[in-house]
């Protein structure tokens, strides 16, 4: 029996960007777009039964942080395509639950890898982003701390980083705690920006950062 394509959403304010991404997806024999994306309310979209969603909106971090939020509340899996270059903004939509988030200027076979890397269930970032990291950071950490930072920086939750990492969710609290100590950086968003800073630097392919 042949494995189902991937559903995949395309919700865009650009007409002609639409156009391009989904001639894009439609040109993949893996994938099969999805038309009936709707939208429900004020800048909020119904994707359907879309396996993942490529959200390209011309509209400020908050509102597409807002968008992102909404779709991973229905079980979509979210790829930003991001006119922004602002690792701030790569954060904000990976605290929102963005699983993918490339530049407006990437081509069309990493775009294709985000959204079958993202489908399997792991996380893709630019490496494009990683021209803006810092240097390894200086603080003492052990290899299962920085495995979490990993975690954390590819927006996993502390079950979903228990499950992976095979361990209780209490030891992964008491490793988050020993990093926060550490690190003096309490909220989840500043343990995700260390780790961008540096942290995750190996795990950064030639194409791109999949976790």
């Amino acid at each position: 029996m042949s494995r189902r394509p991937t559903h995949v959403a395309v919700v865009s304010d650009c007409p002609l960007l639409q156009q391009g991404l989904a001639l894009v997806i439609d040109g993949a024999p893996d994938l099969q777009r999805v038309t009936s994306v709707k939208r429900v309310g004020a800048r909020r979209y119904d994707a359907g039964d879309a396996d993942v969603v490529v959200l390209n909106m011309q509209v400020s971090v908050r509102e597409t942080c807002d968008l992102v939020a909404g779709l991973h509340r229905q079980n979509h899996s979210v790829v930003v395509l991001s006119p922004s270059k602002a690792q701030t903004d790569l954060v904000l939509a990976i605290e929102a639950g963005a699983q993918g988030y490339l530049s407006q200027q990437a081509g069309e076979a990493e775009l294709l890898t985000a959204v079958r890397t993202v489908a399997s269930g792991r996380s893709y970032f630019s490496a494009e982003f990683h021209s803006q990291l810092g240097q390894k950071h200086p603080f003492d950490i052990t290899d299962r701390e920085r495995e979490i930072l990993v975690l954390v920086a590819s927006g996993a939750t502390d079950r979903e980083i228990a499950s992976k990492l095979n361990i209780s969710e209490h030891t992964v609290h008491s490793h988050l705690d020993r990093l926060r100590s550490k690190t003096g950086v309490r909220r989840r968003a500043d343990l995700t920006r260390l780790a961008l800073q540096g942290g995750v630097a190996d795990e950064l392919s030639d194409e791109g950062w999949s976790g």
